[in-house]
């Protein structure tokens, strides 16, 4: 994002040098990613194929899936996607711009494909949605504001989600055990406790990290010896300019839910991927295994978190329960529509969307010449 805040400040190019090695550092870094990428797209059919008997009996379920839960399962994802674009619309307003809500429906299944396919999240799609909030007429600081508001309200409504999962498991092992509540327990509560506060303390607050972010870009300018209309001198510009954005506590508590409720839906298409397999839901570890599996799938490695989600949700509802095949089933089905099913919308979307800003620059550009004559 801060080279799109910096482009949008129209500073010059940077040196022949300095644009070397910016591009031979993200080369570098993308190679190591698609290494480890590949290596894990080995390891994991390897596994597979020591397993090739219950991965046979997963597919025959899924080929057997019920279609209402599978219709079920794509509302539910459906509606997950549609929050976050209503997130987006409500953080847009808050800080003084105006997008529809269909626009940034489009710009949503494509930010998903985006995020699932392409390496260097979660920057290159926070960069996408920049760039489109600028093109639709949102400020510097306004986009930004938005792109760094949205990545907060995230972390605390996912940070809430994971908290509540590991509650119900507990509070489930405590029951089947017939024993009260455990010192571990009570710890896991008071940590997730404070990281949600923490989280959502950095929301409330965010005119400190704000604050924080422009003295280091300040810092290195200086340490730089750039001239003041540099690029660190325009990000560390546009980053005050986010911190006079004003966010009240009711306005906080409503993005939060918003996000929430994108992570919620997400989990609820889970829940119906086990209904489409017919095989019962483990409701004392689902949740909890949901929110480990996209904790797990965020880690910059693997475009998605692809083989990553499956393995790790699959190992924890077996875990909590569940039995191999209806668990590898329900997971396969929930990646099918979670994963594979947005990543062919999301594309399609992201042209349409291509379309639709290229005929809004064509048109741009026939009224500047009319209104000059």
């Amino acid at each position: 994002m801060a080279d799109d805040l910096a482009a949008a400040g129209g500073q010059a190019e940077p040196s022949g040098a300095a644009r070397t090695c910016t591009v031979a550092g993200r080369t570098l870094g993308q190679l190591v990613r698609y290494v480890l990428g590949v290596a894990i797209g080995i390891v994991v059919p390897v596994l597979l194929v020591g397993r090739r008997g219950e991965f046979v009996a997963a597919a025959r379920q899924i080929g057997d899936a019920s279609l209402g839960w599978v219709a079920a399962a794509i509302g539910a994802e459906s509606m997950s996607l549609l929050f976050f674009a209503r997130l987006q619309q409500r953080a847009l307003r808050l800080s003084g711009s105006m997008v529809p809500l269909p626009g940034l429906f489009l710009v949503t299944l494509a930010n998903d494909a985006i995020a699932s396919t392409v390496p260097g999240e979660p920057a290159v799609s926070s960069g996408y949605r920049y760039r489109y909030y600028r093109r639709r007429g949102a400020s510097a600081a306004s986009a930004g504001w938005t792109v760094f508001t949205i990545l907060i309200a995230q972390a605390v409504g996912m940070s809430a989600v994971l908290l509540v999962g590991v509650l119900i498991a507990l509070t489930a092992s405590a029951v089947a055990s017939g024993a009260g509540a455990s010192p571990a327990s009570i710890g896991v509560t008071a940590v997730g406790l404070v990281i949600v506060v923490a989280a959502g303390a950095v929301l409330v607050r965010r005119d400190l990290v704000l604050q924080l972010a422009s003295a280091l870009a300040g810092g290195l300018q200086r340490r730089a010896g750039r001239r003041p209309n540099g690029v660190l001198a325009r990000i560390e510009a546009t980053l005050a300019r986010m911190r006079d954005i004003p966010l009240s506590p009711r306005s906080t508590v409503g993005v939060v839910a918003l996000a929430t409720a994108v992570w919620v839906f997400d989990f609820l298409c889970l829940v119906c991927s086990f209904g489409a397999v017919h095989a019962a839901v483990p409701w004392r570890g689902v949740l909890l295994a949901y929110g480990a599996a996209q904790v797990a799938g965020s880690l910059p490695i693997v475009p998605g978190g692809l083989g990553i989600v499956e393995g790790s949700l699959a190992v924890v509802l077996v875990g909590y329960g569940a039995s191999r095949v209806p668990a590898v089933s329900a997971v396969l089905a929930f990646r099918i529509v979670n994963y594979w099913l947005a990543v062919v919308v999301g594309w399609a979307s992201a042209g349409l969307v291509a379309v639709q800003l290229r005929r809004q620059r064509a048109g741009d550009a026939t009224v500047e010449p009319d209104a000059a004559q």
